[in-house]
């Protein structure tokens, strides 16, 4: 017909192939087409006809809409967030000419992400050598906790497809009543709480000869929901978490499996909190993370770790950064969205109220902070508990901040109200001590990197080392 709509979805065709594990000759069989024309689609030089489209939904019981949407519009989302780089800050790029090579180029859109990717993690990794080798104590060697977090940070923690599948799975345990529902129904696998006594070490496992999924019974709620929601990511998303990995290259075994758990852990959290419902609650809620986690049943870190992911395209979120530590400086998590830059190695600075936070336990400390070089922050920190559960049972305590970049603060509730702090007050902070060059600065605990200490034979400064200005 003359007005039928012509529907150019070459990527959306190959995607759903190659998750099909086919060829072109095993799709063109199936749909009694040749190959070539199934070639032709998938370059977008032909159209999807409404009955070709409603064949490959019998064939491959795959939904109509979701076959004709999305990817497309996604592609183009993640191109034009590419081309906002500073790289690219002197060509003119308009947005409809990007988003018409990411649908009528399918194939070299998906190149040049990968490109770029993969240009944010060398960029990271020479940042992260460079770093260390202005440190003579520290020893060459592969760190796989590095190499994880450069493929988060080289992505931005955001992995739309992922959150698409949680969403998904999400709608699914809804029909079921819950996971222990869903899990009893899809696998035949029973939930137990058992004392920890029984668990020996263990907060979560899984015994496929009794068919059980054994919980320990210290855990709290929001706990106990997260072991479940990360049982179900890797029961059932493991396709995707693995499309994922295979995005980058690891220098060690040791660097895939914490990126592999990273990811198993994102999709436990989109499933707790799918990502259109709680795109829609953070600005209903002006990013207040207590009342996310009341809404959601998750807790204050399971929440605020959340918020560093809402960065699909075309549904952007404030982009956050987060870190936790504990009380003697050690980071155990840290994950950036907002471009703040952060020790890679060495401790942090002492004047962020990261590092008050253990004196008011449970206490929200906001704080806005600002760097020699004048960019602000503004951040929130709190601490939280991990263990217990018992009396005597062991507790570990740590700190948890969340922070934007100073354009964004005023969409938080932190930052609303006649008594919130005020960005004129930003307290000075540097990245480190050995990379920070306030002279004037009374807690630090180390000179900067390449200046040189002046002697206190005649003069002895309020800061712990004077050092000239050269």
């Amino acid at each position: 017909m003359a007005n039928e709509r012509r529907l150019y979805l070459g990527a959306n065709l190959r995607r759903l192939r190659r998750d099909l594990g086919l060829t072109q000759a095993d799709m063109a069989a199936d749909l009694e087409v040749s190959a070539s024309y199934i070639a032709l689609l998938e370059r977008n030089h032909r159209p999807l006809s409404a009955e070709m489209l409603l064949r490959l939904a019998q064939t491959y019981k795959v939904d109509v809409a979701a076959l004709a949407g999305g990817t497309g519009a996604d592609d183009a989302a993640r191109l034009q967030a590419v081309l906002k780089d500073p790289l690219f800050a002197d060509i003119d790029l308009p947005a409809l000419e990007s988003g018409d090579v990411a649908t009528n180029y399918p194939a070299f859109t998906e190149a040049l992400l990968r490109l770029y990717t993969a240009y944010q993690e060398e960029h990271l990794a020479l940042a992260d050598r460079a770093e260390a080798a202005r440190d003579s104590d520290l020893e060459e060697a592969p760190d796989p906790v590095a190499e994880s977090r450069r493929f988060l940070a080289a992505r931005r923690n955001s992995f739309p497809t992922l959150d698409d599948a949680a969403e998904r799975l999400a709608q699914a345990i809804a029909a079921h009543e819950g996971m222990a529902g869903y899990l009893k129904s899809r696998h035949q696998l029973r939930v137990r709480r058992i004392p920890s006594s029984v668990m020996v070490g263990s907060t979560r496992r899984l015994d496929w000869h009794r068919r059980e999924l054994l919980l320990d019974d210290s855990l709290d709620g929001a706990s106990q929901s997260f072991q479940l929601a990360l049982q179900l990511a890797y029961l059932e998303l493991p396709k995707e978490i693995d499309a994922a990995l295979a995005e980058s290259s690891f220098a060690t075994e040791s660097g895939e499996r914490p990126t592999r758990r990273a990811l198993a852990s994102y999709a436990a959290a989109a499933v707790l909190m799918p990502y259109s419902a709680f795109a829609k609650a953070v600005e209903a809620r002006h990013y207040d993370v207590e009342a996310l986690g009341r809404q959601f049943g998750t807790s204050f870190e399971q929440t605020a770790h959340r918020l560093t992911t809402l960065q699909k395209p075309g549904q952007e979120r404030v982009p956050f950064f987060f870190i936790r530590v504990d009380p003697a400086g050690n980071v155990s998590k840290r994950l950036d969205g907002a471009g703040f830059p952060f020790a890679r190695h060495g401790g942090g600075c002492p004047l962020w109220s990261l590092h008050e936070a253990f004196r008011t336990p449970r206490q929200i400390v906001t704080q806005w902070l600002e760097l020699p070089d004048g960019q602000r922050f503004f951040s929130i920190a709190r601490t939280v508990t991990a263990g217990g559960g018992a009396y005597g049972a062991p507790r570990v305590e740590r700190a948890i901040a969340l922070g934007c970049a100073a354009e964004h603060a005023h969409r938080l509730v932190y930052t609303q109200g006649p008594d919130a702090p005020r960005p004129e007050n930003a307290t000075p902070i540097g990245v480190t001590c050995r990379l920070c060059h306030r002279t004037e600065c009374t807690a630090r605990s180390a000179p900067p990197i390449g200046r040189q200490i002046l002697p206190d034979d005649i003069r002895r400064t309020t800061a712990p080392f004077g050092f000239s200005d050269n």
